[in-house]
């Protein structure tokens, strides 16, 4: 479990981690303060402008984080949650607002269906920042070979989860009256946008 210990203690200490998820290699960090958030965005060349998503290892860790997604939101999340979804979600107390670009009053969340040691690292540090280990606009890593040499140095720890599937999550929209596919990806949008519906009644 040294591996497991590298990572946790890399997050802890503000720095960056490459974990395996139930799609692709995330590039992650700790969403508490914003000099690891800005350590990814810098690592990806990502915009500040866009959002990235915080990562729980279950619903109950999500709920703990953010408060406000208990209740109404909530179904629609336990609807679709563990998965290879992100949801973005209604964020009314502006919560880690170094993350969520130009909508602060929104945020994206993804509880991944883990097991290993990405899943004992998240159970240990609560939720993760987490967006794909590639250069912005690059092909999403399905393996650690797929990951920039740069990204990678760039990194404390490095967990290797051998092949992924390799196709991002589906990103949906659930912040007005009607849910809005953003993303297609590792499941349909249709399928997903009707298991919401179902749940809300």
């Amino acid at each position: 479990m040294a591996a497991v210990d590298d990572a946790v203690e890399a997050i802890r200490s503000g720095k960056a981690v490459i974990l395996p998820t139930d799609t692709v290699y995330g590039l992650c960090a700790s969403p508490y303060r914003d000099g690891p958030v800005r350590r990814l965005y810098r690592l990806k060349e990502r915009p500040e402008s866009q959002a990235i998503a915080i990562l729980a290892a279950d619903l109950e860790m999500l709920f703990d984080s953010v408060p406000e997604l208990r209740g109404r939101t909530g179904v629609m999340c336990s609807a679709l949650l563990p998965g290879p979804y992100t949801l973005v979600l209604p964020n009314p107390g502006r919560r880690y607002r170094w993350l969520t670009g130009g909508r602060p009053d929104t945020i994206g969340v993804r509880v991944p269906e883990l097991d290993g040691e990405a899943r004992s690292v998240l159970e240990r540090v609560g939720v993760v920042a987490a967006t794909s280990a590639n250069r912005h606009g690059g092909p999403d890593p399905r393996t650690l070979h797929d990951i920039p040499l740069e990204i990678r140095a760039g990194c404390d720890a490095v967990l290797d989860g051998g092949e992924l599937p390799g196709t991002p999550s589906t990103v949906l929209d659930l912040t007005g009256p009607e849910p809005r596919v953003v993303r297609e990806g590792a499941v349909p949008a249709d399928e997903a946008l009707d298991r919401v519906r179902a749940a809300v009644g």
